[in-house]
């Protein structure tokens, strides 16, 4: 299935019904008084996280939705039906924002977690409520009130644990392809992936993590240039970032430490938020130097990059110090686990009324 993480649909809530003038009319009761009920409430559409589905295609097909709208109230106090709740599904991670205000009504981050984001119009008043001793025969009714309508932007943040960073070609398909099931499509020219690929990385049998491989960034990714930029939101929930660099470039004009300076200038660009999020560097395609120079070869990059945090040497094509790495996320994973408290929910989950 083609791998849709944006969308932006039209909501608009059902509104109420509208209440009822009316005066029972039986024999022998020539005054029966006013018995108009009210009208029904409009339904409500409500947006809830599916883990069985995997990307927001669906709604960029269809692109207004209607919720039911409330029946009309009627005599002999008969009140009208309230109109049918929307359900909307969406994949887990799915963030829902107001397309015109840029307000978030909902960040569905777990499945089965359930948000209103179109709130159904109240159901007119009947005669029946305006009743009094001054006013025994009131005509007097309400209209139903309008159910909301708004249009919505749907965004999709997969939800991993470890995130790919590194320009095209670094090898980050290789590496998911190495230490995950998963099989995303590897190849010698750039932009290979054009969607990210998640992979379960599996430790043992009680321990494992998600990884997310991002399409490749370039210089000027942040204002909008190549692929990458369009993804980098999904590195939002991450709580490691991996930038892998190609430590050993077929094309000899090509300069590592200036490609690694470029990802974490885009980075910083994009989002101090996610600049400031724990980094490894990984080099990769340690198996195409000599073996004699590989060490000071790592070396002098490091020097050169500046980079003084944790590293890690690696080839993604034949496994070497693959192993190394993963036990080394699992444990950085399972740390991060036991200090880190519970993400707060931001969706604005609503109880009917």
């Amino acid at each position: 299935m083609k791998f849709i993480d944006e969308a932006t649909i039209h909501v608009h809530a059902g509104d109420g019904g509208n209440g009822c003038a009316s005066f029972r009319r039986e024999k022998y009761i020539p005054k029966g008084g006013p018995d108009g009920g009210d009208g029904g409430r409009g339904g409500s559409i409500y947006a809830v996280a599916d883990r069985n589905i995997n990307t927001l295609i669906d709604y960029r097909y269809t692109r207004s939705h209607r919720a039911q709208r409330g029946e009309n109230g009627r005599g002999s106090d008969c009140y009208g039906k309230g109109g049918e709740d929307l359900i909307l599904r969406v994949p887990v991670g799915t963030v829902i924002t107001d397309a015109e205000s840029g307000e978030i009504l909902a960040d569905l981050a777990q499945d089965g977690q359930k948000s209103r984001i179109a709130k159904g119009g109240q159901g007119g008043l009947g005669n029946l409520h305006f009743k009094s001793s001054t006013n025994r025969a009131p005509r007097q009714f309400t209209m139903g009130e309008k159910g909301e309508e708004r249009d919505l932007k749907l965004e999709l943040k997969v939800l991993a644990d470890v995130g790919l960073l590194g320009m095209p070609n670094a090898g980050k398909s290789t590496f998911i392809r190495s230490v995950s099931a998963a099989k995303p499509k590897v190849a010698d020219y750039p932009f290979t992936t054009l969607h990210p690929n998640l992979g379960v990385v599996r430790i043992d049998h009680q321990r494992s993590f998600v990884i997310a491989d991002i399409p490749g960034l370039i210089e000027g990714a942040a204002e909008g240039a190549g692929l990458g930029h369009q993804f980098l939101r999904h590195l939002a929930r991450t709580r490691l970032l991996l930038h892998i660099v190609d430590l050993a470039p077929v094309d000899e004009s090509i300069d590592p430490v200036a490609e690694a300076r470029a990802i974490v200038d885009e980075l910083r660009k994009y989002d101090d938020n996610l600049y400031q999020k724990p980094r490894w560097l990984v080099l990769n395609k340690l198996d195409a130097l000599p073996e004699d120079e590989r060490e000071a070869h790592v070396a002098r990059f490091l020097k050169e990059f500046g980079w003084e945090g944790r590293h890690f040497a690696i080839s993604a094509l034949s496994g070497m110090g693959c192993k190394e790495l993963t036990y080394a996320i699992m444990e950085h994973l399972d740390a991060v686990r036991v200090t880190e408290e519970p993400e707060a929910d931001t969706s604005e989950t609503e109880t009917e009324e």
